[in-house]
């Protein structure tokens, strides 16, 4: 009985388990329908208006689905956290919301949850979210208190304290996982001493961190003509503007200078090899990068469908090559980032410590390929359907229309890219991913970040011949 057990369990293992050499592709049936035509993202009519006091306001009503979602964006986030105090955003954010001149932290969040919301905040690169999403009926309140956390935060000393503890905590699991080092590492390696190096909180940071501190940094940050309110759902949007004057419309800016906008990279990243030493490691986290375009660039739309083909989607090459061909890793990845003033190109895989050399090589070859052959018809239309299908998932729900469209504010876009762009996606040609990828995937482009054991790390790249330093 036992061995018919062990039998059984081994082929369910051989079942689950990727392949470890080349399969056979199985053809397609013949009789497979064409596909259909390929409808872009119809993106929502947006009424912009600014107030006097400079706040930017975006009204997206969408009839239906009885909820109103906002998204308050402010200018300010990671990147511009005082030099010594990297990550300070984030525990801006883990605070704001724990009181403000008249209302605690219990109250503000039993006030959002009785509107059948919650009220979240974030830090980006470059701007600080505060949002949530309530009940139509309860519009009115979800916005009172939603002004009210951006008007008079006021970041009493033992709510900050507890952030402070928590958020070390976080940051000592976080530093844990092999994908933050390596996220963290490769922004470093990429931006060098720029405001985009910055990525995360550090312990030192925290430690020094205090109440006044943010207060200040919140003064700074907060003011309604570095901030947009974007609404999205089931609303009157005469009856919204009214609201928003009344709320916000008497949020005074102050005289002092408003956060400075991020300078352009100058920095050149390195083709080198960066390790983070951890020892014990099964498995080497391998993250690539360079700079890429930005979302204003106008070769964006061919750089995310390129993007696309080579790792960023399941039927990528890299995830044929090294998952389903080679069984390197389980779940592979390549991503386009944009900031305001620089892309980033990123290309991930955590892969068995003893195939870490062998990855790598296949990882340049399939970034060569991008730059030096062109992708078939059927691979393109693969590509487009996928990043235009996925939009429009994404976009389904009322907070993350308002996001997005406030991350297009940040960028200092309008309201239209929302749906351009997938009209761009979709009129991509081989020839535009071509130069695409000539432009942003060559392998010696890209600065290469290792996580794992040191010597595993050294002896399996040897071979390429880079030069290998602790990542910084």
């Amino acid at each position: 009985m036992t061995r018919r057990i062990l039998a059984i369990f081994f082929l369910l293992f051989l079942a689950v388990t990727p392949a470890t050499g080349a399969e056979k592709e199985q053809p397609l049936p013949k009789d497979l329908p064409a596909y259909g035509e390929l409808k872009p993202f119809q993106a929502p009519q947006v009424t912009t208006q600014k107030l006097a006091n400079g706040l930017t306001l975006w009204l997206v009503p969408r009839q239906g689905f009885p909820k109103v979602s906002y998204a308050l964006a402010v200018r300010g986030g990671l990147s511009a956290d005082p030099q010594d105090r990297p990550g300070l955003a984030e525990l801006l954010t883990a605070t704001i919301d724990q009181g403000t001149a008249t209302r605690t932290a219990k109250q503000i969040a039993e006030e959002v949850q009785a509107a059948g919301g919650d009220l979240s905040a974030s830090a980006g690169s470059e701007s600080i979210v505060i949002g949530t999403s309530v009940l139509s009926s309860k519009a009115e309140v979800g916005l009172a208190v939603l002004a009210d956390v951006a008007r008079n935060a006021t970041f009493p000393d033992s709510e900050v304290a507890l952030a402070k503890r928590n958020a070390a905590d976080h940051l000592q699991q976080q530093e844990s996982n092999p994908s933050f080092l390596a996220g963290r590492a490769l922004a470093r390696v990429l931006f060098g001493q720029h405001p985009y190096a910055v990525t995360s909180l550090t312990q030192d940071s925290i430690a020094k961190a205090t109440p006044e501190e943010l207060r200040s940094e919140y003064a700074r940050r907060f003011r309604p003509d570095q901030a947009i309110l974007v609404v999205v759902g089931d609303f009157d949007a005469a009856k919204m503007a009214a609201s928003t004057e009344s709320l916000l419309g008497t949020w005074a800016a102050p005289s002092t200078p408003p956060v400075p906008a991020v300078e352009k990279p100058s920095f050149v990243p390195p083709h080198a090899v960066f390790f983070v030493d951890r020892p014990d490691s099964v498995q080497t986290t391998i993250a690539l990068g360079s700079l890429g375009p930005t979302e204003s660039s106008p070769d964006y739309a061919a750089a995310r469908v390129a993007n696309a083909l080579f790792g960023g989607m399941f039927g990528s090459r890299l995830t044929l090559n090294i998952r389903e061909d080679k069984g390197y890793t389980y779940s592979p990845g390549s991503f386009v980032v944009s900031r305001r003033t620089a892309g980033i190109f990123q290309t991930w895989a955590a892969v068995r410590n003893e195939v870490t050399g062998a990855t790598l090589n296949e990882i340049n070859y399939e970034l060569n390929r991008m730059a030096t052959t062109s992708p078939s018809e059927e691979e393109l239309v693969h590509a487009q359907r996928y990043l235009v299908g996925n939009q429009a998932i994404d976009l389904q729900a009322e907070d993350s229309v308002g996001r997005s469209l406030a991350r297009l504010w940040i960028l200092g876009l309008p309201p239209e890219e929302l749906g351009r762009e997938n009209e761009r996606i979709g009129k991509v040609t081989i020839k535009d991913v071509d130069a695409a990828a000539s432009q942003y995937f060559p392998a010696a482009r890209q600065a290469i970040i290792a996580v794992g054991v040191e010597k595993v790390i050294k002896d399996q790249l040897a071979p390429f011949r880079l030069e290998m330093k602790a990542a910084p």
